[in-house]
């Protein structure tokens, strides 16, 4: 199989590790927005671990968490927090991805394994990535049930809280250590063929303080994005070093969710709880001479704290949570394209500004 080739369809599914699995499902439904699908737990055979998988539009998160002290999703959460586990991808042929990718040189965790039910058949594999991160194969062709052999479907949400409006997983960013992100840049290059699609240096992605740098690659057919952060040299503790010791190590440290209406979407969020990190009104005074016209009202954009760039094929809007638990670490960005294809570089500086003031509230700066 050419390297080029490898046949990669998109994200199966994101996986939490997570302390209370019910808890989280509930969080999710009610401030995000998301639809109980299935459950697999002690009543289903599981023994060792509850999973409630969840979905709104084509995003699928499963939350799970480990049952006895014994477990090894209660070890992860107790040296991550709340954490991504797994991002899945979607494959015709998980065996023949699977033995490209050991192949090409990646660490296997799962040989391709076959599960079935009633409703057919699902092949799943996975290698290791960094830290504790790993990335699964799904080959799901054909099959009916809800998730996985094993998932119970849940026809009925009790919960039915409306969704807010998010469609697609636009890209993940993992954090790595300094001098890292190359080795790991190299990694998706030659074992998953991904192309190198951006690059930030720490003279794209700084402020008085911090920076950072970053490599975004992607899959052939654009449908996968991951870019790849590393602290650079500051006069302070960067975002990425306050990530990589509350983490303690490297991960998954946002994920984005596109929108086809980002007003509306973060009208709903913001009324359900969820906190946005805080822009400064001077943002908005030269944004629209930088930007130029745009299809929202600005009053709307400034009043809910929502960025906007231009790049040479439209504009992009974009907002960032507050991290979703005590330790500072996960968090979400919601994302609108308007023809856009790039990360928001020109917002990049208001952007770790804002983290920084987030990160000296909580004395991590």
């Amino acid at each position: 199989m050419e390297a080029a080739s490898l046949p990669i369809k998109g994200y199966d599914a994101i996986e939490f590790w997570v302390g209370n699995a019910k808890q989280a499902a509930y969080f999710y439904r009610a401030a995000f927005g998301f639809r109980l699908t299935a459950y697999a737990g002690p009543e289903t055979g599981a023994k060792d671990r509850a999973s409630y998988v969840l979905e709104q539009g084509e995003i699928r998160f499963v939350v799970t968490s480990g049952i006895g002290a014994d477990s090894e999703v209660v070890d992860h959460h107790a040296r991550h927090g709340d954490a991504v586990r797994d991002v899945a991808f979607r494959v015709d042929d998980c065996a023949a991805v699977f033995a490209a990718a050991v192949e090409r040189g990646a660490t296997p965790l799962r040989d391709p394994a076959t599960l079935h039910d009633d409703h057919g058949e699902v092949v799943v594999a996975a290698i290791s990535v960094f830290g504790d991160t790993v990335h699964s194969f799904v080959q799901r062709n054909g099959y009916g049930g809800p998730y996985l052999p094993g998932f119970a479907a849940v026809e009925h949400d009790p919960l039915d809280a409306p969704p807010v409006g998010l469609d697609v997983i636009d890209h993940v960013v993992a954090n790595v250590e300094y001098g890292r992100m190359e080795h790991w840049a190299r990694f998706y290059e030659r074992i998953l063929a991904f192309a190198p699609l951006r690059h930030f240096d720490d003279d794209d992605i700084s402020t008085d303080d911090t920076s950072l740098m970053s490599k975004v690659l992607a899959d052939g057919a654009g449908r996968i994005k991951i870019p790849i952060n590393e602290p650079a040299h500051g006069r302070k503790r960067s975002q990425i070093e306050e990530y990589l010791d509350a983490n303690e190590g490297p991960g998954m440290q946002h994920l984005a969710l596109e929108t086809r209406d980002i007003v509306a979407t973060v009208q709903a969020l913001r009324a359900r709880g969820i906190g946005f990190l805080g822009v400064p009104p001077e943002y908005y005074s030269d944004a629209a001479a930088r930007v130029g016209d745009v299809e929202e009202s600005w009053s709307d954009l400034q009043d809910l704290g929502i960025l906007v760039d231009r790049d040479d094929e439209g504009y992009l809007l974009q907002i960032f949570t507050e991290p979703l638990q005590d330790r500072p670490t996960m968090f979400y960005e919601i994302i609108q394209r308007h023809g856009a294809t790039g990360f928001g570089l020109g917002n990049f500086r208001a952007l770790f500004e804002a983290i920084e003031r987030a990160q000296g509230r909580r004395g991590n700066l």
